[in-house]
């Protein structure tokens, strides 16, 4: 059996259970919820929601991101477009149903395994040709706390489409950073966390303060479609043959 195929018999072995179904639905809920609080909702016993969250974890189900001395837990949604892209990608309305499901929390969490090291990493989120070459925009900065950084379109116009700045630059494991388009309201803020373990990482991507289910759709369109930019060119030398933002407009 192969590891795409052990891989995808666990997300199923771990939805099969009536308990894991309902430990995602809270989530779903109510995202980014520490286990004290997902015991208190369950009314479940520590120990058996420990259990339960671990097997989800193990099936990529559940991301868990730490927060000082917390550790909060995220619905991960690549398993389930993993099972949308195989066996639903025909029926439009269950597709909507499932996209519409996945993105009503508040805040989103992106997780993607990549061959490369965490220093080849974090060069590909801070290099500014590295970006250009798979975000379509070069992202500008010093890196250093405090300092703005740019997303300049990489077409030769010089246009910015968001600006931020760095709040936290940890090298080559940890960067914050705010977004901000320029709307009235305040900036949201994107985690970009890097763990390594012998020759892969776990890259997760967290985006908070998200003002509206309007934007928190669009980036769980467009996040996917970047990392998996990033993934090709760090592990093949080359990005995607084609955009795969551009797969959001013509498959709607």
């Amino acid at each position: 059996m192969s590891l795409e195929a052990r891989a995808m018999d666990s997300v199923f072995k771990a939805l099969a259970d009536p308990t894991r179904r309902l430990l995602l639905d809270r989530l779903r809920e109510h995202n980014g919820q520490t286990l004290r609080e997902l015991c208190e909702r369950l009314n479940m016993a520590r120990q058996s929601a420990t259990q339960h969250l671990d097997i989800l974890e193990r099936a990529n189900l559940v991301t868990v991101v730490r927060r000082g001395r917390e550790r909060l837990h995220y619905l991960n949604p690549t398993p389930i477009h993993e099972i949308e892209e195989r066996w639903i990608s025909g029926f439009d309305k269950a597709i909507g149903d499932i996209k519409y499901a996945m993105t009503e929390v508040p805040t989103y969490v992106y997780v993607t395994y990549i061959r490369a090291s965490a220093e080849q990493v974090w060069q590909a989120l801070t290099d500014a040709d590295l970006t250009a070459r798979y975000w379509g925009h070069a992202n500008v900065s010093d890196w250093r706390p405090g300092s703005t950084w740019e997303h300049r379109r990489a077409d030769g116009s010089g246009v910015i489409d968001v600006v931020g700045r760095v709040i936290k630059a940890e090298p080559p494991t940890r960067l914050v950073i705010t977004f901000d388009d320029e709307a009235p309201r305040e900036p949201s803020i994107v985690t970009f966390l890097v763990e390594p373990h012998q020759d892969i990482v776990r890259l997760t991507v967290t985006h908070e303060n998200l003002p509206d289910q309007e934007t928190l759709t669009g980036i769980s369109q467009g996040w996917p479609a970047v990392l998996a930019n990033l993934k090709s060119l760090l592990e093949t030398g080359e990005i995607l043959p084609q955009a795969p933002w551009d797969m959001n407009s013509t498959h709607a």
